[in-house]
């Protein structure tokens, strides 16, 4: 009888659900420990640069959603941050299908910039600092967390879901609001 040793698939590995083989099982299959499915929809607006604010909404926090802003920003902050509120409020590893209108968001993770980066210091392939390091960092170790898959939705899409995502970051972007400590001018 086989004896199975500690072996979890990295999560966003992209192999599938996560995989527990405990220690010294024997006679025994290997407990499956199934990640929860969560839908988590995203989105930034930025009077650029300016005031602007961030909203991510989903059926775990009980479609009330989060939302937030800085006083001067950039609508990129405001776009990964809404990922980043989304992904930290979740409060174990989750398969999350993550939607944004965000195409600098979603190449930055699906065509691998952001680990590109990493491996070069934070410099860009023009030998430049990254920008919004800060936010990427805090949306590493969410992607590290979470098994997450990025679906891009057009801007002028006309959802439910969508509506209270504009209607969020434009109300956060109206009010007195922090200034935005990462922000770098250019």
């Amino acid at each position: 009888i086989p004896s199975f040793s500690s072996k979890t698939f990295a999560r966003g590995s992209g192999f599938g659900p996560v995989f527990s083989f405990p220690a010294s099982v024997s006679g025994f299959a290997p407990k499956r420990k199934i990640m929860r499915n969560v839908t988590i929809f995203t989105d930034g607006s930025c009077s650029h640069p300016g005031p602007g604010g961030w909203a991510a909404s989903c059926a775990a926090m009980g479609m009330k959603g989060l939302s937030g802003g800085y006083a001067h920003t950039t609508n990129n902050r405001m776009e990964i941050m809404a990922a980043i509120a989304g992904l930290e409020v979740l409060k174990e590893p989750c398969a999350v299908t993550l939607y944004t209108d965000s195409q600098y968001l979603r190449h930055a993770v699906e065509k691998k910039w952001l680990a590109g980066w990493r491996k070069n210091g934070w410099k860009t392939a023009a030998k430049k600092p990254v920008k919004n390091r800060d936010l990427w960092e805090r949306l590493q170790v969410q992607l590290d967390r979470h098994s997450v898959t990025l679906e891009w939705v057009r801007g002028t899409t006309d959802t439910r879901e969508r509506t209270l995502r504009r209607a969020c970051p434009q109300q956060s972007a109206r009010h007195g609001l922090p200034e935005d400590t990462g922000y770098e001018p250019e």
